[in-house]
């Protein structure tokens, strides 16, 4: 009996088999679409905020052999150079070679530019102590125990690191122990 009836379900087979198809078809299109939509509405443009960057500035006070010196303010990240510019620069009987102008300057130094022949002055507070974040090398080479070896130390540290916070920060310094803190100690200021 495998007359005509077996062909019917043949067909049968394949017409459930295609309206199974046809739905699961639907259903994914249907899943597709509504993951579009709901991607599309979540990503909105948000406008950016109104946000007023204000550069870091810092002061340096420039005097000696300038055209114009006083109180400058400079971006962060400034150089000799640049507050020497700022200055006018070198007056006719500077000593340039005296100044690194490639130095970092930092907020609240003073830079003293000196005249040919001069011998370099030691930055120093009213109370006579080196300001260490202010010193030249001639200026820390006064220092008991500071040759121009350990002086450049100093600096290099200064340029790596930024400002001295404390006159401790000399312990961080190569070659800079307890004993040699303890004689610089009332020597120097930050």
């Amino acid at each position: 009996m495998s007359g005509p009836s077996e062909p019917r379900r043949a067909r049968r087979r394949l017409g459930v088999g295609a309206a199974i198809v046809v739905v699961l078809a639907a259903v994914a299109v249907t899943i597709v679409v509504g993951l579009v939509r709901t991607t599309a509405a979540s990503v909105e443009e948000v406008p950016a905020p109104d946000v007023a960057v204000h550069d870091a500035v810092i002061y340096v006070h420039v005097s000696g052999a300038v055209l114009s010196p006083g109180l400058y303010r400079l971006a962060d990240g400034s150089r000799v150079v640049d507050v020497i510019a700022a200055a006018g620069g070198f007056a006719d009987d500077a000593d340039p070679a005296a100044v690194n102008l490639a130095r970092l300057l930092t907020d609240g130094e003073q830079l003293h530019v000196g005249i040919a022949g001069e011998s370099p002055a030691a930055p120093a507070a009213g109370d006579g102590r080196i300001d260490l974040n202010a010193a030249d090398a001639g200026a820390l080479e006064t220092l008991p125990g500071i040759g121009p070896a350990l002086a450049g130390r100093i600096l290099a540290w200064r340029e790596e690191n930024g400002r001295f916070t404390s006159v401790d920060d000399l312990l961080a310094v190569p070659g800079i122990g307890e004993k040699v803190l303890a004689a610089l100690r009332e020597l120097v200021r930050v």
